[in-house]
C-alpha cells in the first residue's frame, strides 16, 4: 500500500512540477523579447505599460503554479483513499467465501418472491379501497386471494422439496455392485449373522447363536461358521448389532477371540455384550462403542445408520446401510407397536424417507411371516396380569418369561407393587438382564419392591411374586428345577400360580410341555393363554412396511424356509415382481447392483458346536457315535494275549453300559464270550498276528450274535494287551 502511495505521489507531483516550470520559462522569454523590442521602439511613453503587463502576468504564473499544486494534492489524497477502499473490499471478498450457482439461484428467488408478494400486498389494499362495496368486485378478489394462496404454498413445497435434493444421495448408474453373505439365520430361526462387501471393506450386522437341536446330544450350542470372515479379516470394519437377544450377540464372546473389530450398537445391547464378554475375560480387549437411534456410522464404504424398532427387548434397531450401489435396509427383529411400556414407537417416518429417497432392497424379518393381521401391543399382556393379580389374591404368583424381555418384568414389577407384593427374581441369566437394565434406567423398581430369594421365606405366600426363567423347558432353567423338585429353595404346591408368559419355540414344544405336566401333577394352577405376545412383525405390518419403502429388491431372511416362503408372498402382493425375490441359503454370495440382483457363488458356512469349552471339535462323526451310544449303547471286550504264540492267556471279559443289565443276562454275557474266543482261535489258526485285523474280526462277530440274538447294533470297543 506505501509503496502505491509512494508511486502515486512522485507522478503527480513530477508531472504538475515540470508543467508549471515550462510555463514560468516561455513567459520569462517573453518578457525578455518584449522588453528588447521596447528599447529599440521610438515609442518611449510605451514602456510603463508594457512593465506593468509583465509584472501582472508573473503574478499569474505565481498564482497558477500554487492552484496546480493545490489540485495534485487533492488527487493524491483522493488516490489514497480509492486505494484504500479498494484494499477492504478485496480483504472481504477474501474472507467471505465465494456464492455458489445454488446460494445465488435461491438468493435470487427469495428475492423475487418478497417483490411478488410485496406488489399483492399493495394490490390488495388497493382493490380493497376501490372495491369493497361491489359484490362482483369483492368476490373477484376472493378468487384471486385463494389462487395466490395457492400459488404459495405451492411455492413453499417446492423450496421444501428443493431443499431436501441437496441432501439426497445422488442416483447410481448402476455399475456399483456389493455383495451380501448371509453366514446364518435363513434355515432356522437363531445365529443370525450377514456380512456386507464390496471391494475393500466388510460390514457384519448380527452375531447370534443357535440352540442345539434334539439330535445335537451334549452340544451346549451353535455358533456359525466364520472361516470366510478370517480368510478376509483385513477387509473386516466392524460388527453393527441390532438388538440383545441371544441369537444376535450370543456368538460374540467367540468369534471376538479370533476377530477382533470395533462393535456398534445402542446402549443397552451394548451393556449385555459388556456382560458376556466379561465372563469369559475379553471385555478389557473389546472394542465397544455406543450410538444412538439415527446416528451414522462409517465403516469403509459403508455408512451405518441405526433406526428406532419395537422388539421384546429395548433399544432395537434396524439398519440403513448406505453402500456405493444404493441403500439397503435390514429391519433386524421388529413389530410395530404404537404403544410400547417403555420409550418411543417404531420410527415409520424414516422408513417412509428412506422410501421416497430410494432403496435397494429390503431384507425383513420373516418369523411371524404367516400369521395374519398385526401383532398385539406389549401393553395387552399388562392388562392380562392385572386380572391375574385380582383374581388370586390368596395365591403365590410365579411368572416365567425371557429373561431379556425388560417390558413385561416390568409390567409384573408393576402389579406387584399395586397389589402390595414382593419380588423375587431367580436364574442367572434374569438376574444378570434385570440388574443391567435397572442401571441404566431402562426399568423401574419401587423401593422396597424387589427382595432377596433368602428372604422369600420371612413373607406370607400370598404377598409374594416370583419372577423366573424356564418359559422355554430348559432343563437346567429355574422353573424346571423348581417342577421336579430340585431347586433349593422354591417348592411348588397347590397354592401356587404358574404364569407361562410365553410361546414355545419350535422344537421345544415337547420341553414346555413336560414342565407343564410337572407342575400340574403337583397341583399347581397354570396359565398359559393370553399371557404373551410376540416381538415379531405378522402379515399387516410387514405389508406396511414394504408400502413405505418400495424396496426394488426383496430378500427375505430370519426364519425357516417356510417363513421366508410366506415373506415371499407378502412381497409379491405388494407389487414387488417375483424375479426381485431372492430366496438364499446360508453361504450364498448375492451380488447386487441398481442393474441387477442374483446368487453368484457359495462360501463355507454352517455351525460349529460348542461343548464346553471346546468349540468345532465336536463334528458329525462324534455326533454320529453319541447317537449310536444313546440308542444302542456300549460293549467294551477286554483280552490278553502273549507276546509271542499270541495265545489268550486272560479274557475276555466284557462290560456294558446302555445295553443290558449284566446281571439279568448273566447267559447271554458268557455266550458273547464264547463267540469272542472263537473269532481270537480262528485268527491264530490263519496265522493273523495284526492287532488291527484280529478287533475287525471281534467286532463283526459280536455285531452279528447281538443282531440275531436282539435285534440290536450296540458300539463295540475290543481292547487288546500284550504281556
Amino acid at each position: 500500500m506505501d509503496k502505491i502511495d509512494g508511486f502515486l505521489s512522485a507522478k503527480i507531483n513530477g508531472k504538475s512540477e515540470e508543467k508549471a516550470e515550462n510555463e514560468v520559462k516561455v513567459t520569462r522569454r517573453r518578457t525578455a523579447q518584449r522588453k528588447t523590442a521596447a528599447r529599440k521602439s521610438p515609442l518611449k511613453n510605451e514602456k510603463a505599460p508594457l512593465a506593468d503587463e509583465n509584472e501582472n502576468t508573473a503574478e499569474k504564473l505565481k498564482d497558477t503554479a500554487k492552484a496546480t499544486k493545490k489540485r495534485t494534492a487533492g488527487k493524491l489524497a483522493a488516490a489514497k483513499t480509492k486505494t484504500a477502499k479498494a484494499d477492504k473490499t478485496a480483504k472481504t471478498v477474501k474472507e467471505k467465501p465465494a456464492k455458489t450457482a445454488k446460494t445465488l439461484k435461491a438468493e435470487k428467488t427469495v428475492k423475487e418472491k418478497t417483490t411478488k408478494e410485496k406488489a399483492e400486498k399493495e394490490s390488495g389494499e388497493k382493490e380493497k379501497k376501490t372495491a369493497g362495496k361491489n359484490p362482483l368486485q369483492r368476490k373477484k378478489r376472493e378468487k384471486t386471494s385463494s389462487k395466490k394462496s395457492s400459488e404459495k404454498k405451492q411455492g413453499a413445497s417446492n423450496i421444501i422439496e428443493a431443499a431436501r435434493n441437496l441432501f439426497r444421495a445422488p442416483e447410481k448408474t448402476g455399475n456399483e455392485h456389493i455383495r451380501i453373505i448371509p453366514l446364518g439365520g435363513l434355515e432356522q430361526i437363531g445365529m443370525n449373522i450377514t456380512a456386507f462387501e464390496d471391494d475393500d471393506s466388510i460390514v457384519v450386522v448380527d452375531c447370534g447363536l443357535a440352540f442345539p437341536g434334539d439330535d445335537m446330544l451334549g452340544v451346549d450350542l451353535v455358533i456359525p461358521d466364520v472361516t470366510y470372515l478370517k480368510q478376509n479379516i483385513e477387509k473386516v470394519k466392524g460388527f453393527v448389532i441390532t438388538h440383545g437377544h441371544e441369537d444376535h450377540i450370543g456368538a460374540l464372546p467367540y468369534i471376538l477371540r479370533d476377530i477382533n473389530v470395533p462393535v456398534y450398537s445402542t446402549r443397552l445391547t451394548i451393556a449385555l455384550i459388556e456382560n458376556k464378554l466379561r465372563e469369559v475375560q475379553l471385555l478389557d480387549s473389546a472394542k465397544l462403542n455406543v450410538v444412538k437411534h439415527g446416528d451414522v456410522v462409517r465403516l469403509g464404504s459403508f455408512d451405518i445408520e441405526f433406526i428406532k424398532t419395537n422388539h421384546s427387548i429395548q433399544d432395537a434397531s434396524a439398519l440403513a446401510i448406505h453402500s456405493p450401489a444404493g441403500t439397503i435396509l435390514h429391519t433386524g427383529d421388529f413389530k410395530v407397536d404404537y404403544t410400547p411400556v417403555f420409550g418411543d414407537a417404531i420410527d415409520l417416518q424414516r422408513f417412509a424417507e428412506l422410501g421416497r429417497d430410494g432403496v435397494l432392497a429390503l431384507m425383513a424379518d420373516s418369523t411371524n411371516a404367516l400369521r395374519q393381521g398385526f401383532t398385539m401391543s406389549e401393553r395387552t399382556v399388562g392388562r392380562t396380569f392385572d386380572a391375574i393379580f385380582a383374581e388370586h389374591p390368596k395365591n403365590r404368583i410365579i411368572v416365567a418369561t425371557f429373561a431379556s424381555n425388560v417390558d413385561r418384568v416390568q409390567q409384573v414389577i408393576n402389579d406387584a407393587y399395586k397389589y402390595d407384593r414382593k419380588v423375587v427374581v431367580e436364574g442367572r441369566s434374569m438376574v444378570n438382564v434385570i440388574g443391567t437394565a435397572s442401571e441404566l434406567g431402562y426399568i423401574s423398581i419401587p423401593e422396597g419392591t424387589l427382595i432377596d430369594i433368602d428372604n422369600l421365606k420371612d413373607y406370607p405366600e400370598e404377598k409374594t411374586v416370583i419372577v423366573t426363567t424356564g418359559s422355554q423347558g430348559e432343563s437346567m432353567a429355574a422353573l424346571s428345577r423348581m417342577a421336579s423338585s430340585q431347586h433349593r429353595k422354591v417348592s411348588i404346591g397347590p397354592n401356587d400360580v404358574v404364569v407361562l408368559s410365553s410361546t414355545p419355540i419350535p422344537g421345544n414344544e415337547k420341553a414346555v410341555a413336560r414342565v407343564i405336566n410337572e407342575l400340574s401333577q403337583k397341583h399347581a394352577e397354570v396359565i398359559y393363554q393370553d399371557t404373551h405376545v410376540s416381538g415379531h412383525a405378522c402379515q399387516e405390518e410387514l405389508k406396511l412396511i414394504y408400502s413405505l419403502v418400495h424396496p426394488k429388491y426383496a430378500i427375505p431372511v430370519h426364519g425357516e424356509y417356510r417363513h421366508r416362503l410366506g415373506q415371499t408372498r407378502i412381497a409379491q402382493a405388494v407389487g414387488i415382481p417375483k424375479e426381485n425375490i431372492i430366496m438364499a441359503s446360508t453361504g450364498d454370495v448375492i451380488d447386487i447392483g441398481y442393474d441387477s440382483c442374483k446368487i453368484v457363488d457359495h462360501v463355507q458356512s454352517g455351525g460349529l458346536m460348542v461343548d464346553g469349552l471346546g468349540v468345532g471339535d465336536v463334528g458329525n462323526i462324534v455326533l454320529r457315535d453319541r447317537q449310536n451310544l444313546a440308542q444302542n449303547g456300549i460293549i467294551v471286550v477286554v483280552l490278553t494275549l502273549e507276546k509271542y504264540s499270541g495265545h489268550v492267556l486272560s479274557g475276555p471279559d466284557i462290560v456294558t453300559r446302555g445295553f443290558v443289565y449284566v446281571r439279568e443276562s448273566e447267559t447271554l454275557i458268557e455266550e458273547a464270550r464264547g463267540v469272542v474266543r472263537d473269532a481270537v482261535d480262528d485268527c491264530l489258526v490263519k496265522h493273523v498276528s495284526d492287532w488291527g485285523k484280529i478287533k475287525n474280526v471281534i467286532k463283526d462277530s459280536l455285531s452279528d450274535y447281538f443282531w440275531k440274538k436282539l435285534k440290536r447294533n450296540p458300539m463295540i470297543l475290543p481292547i487288546i494287551m500284550e504281556v
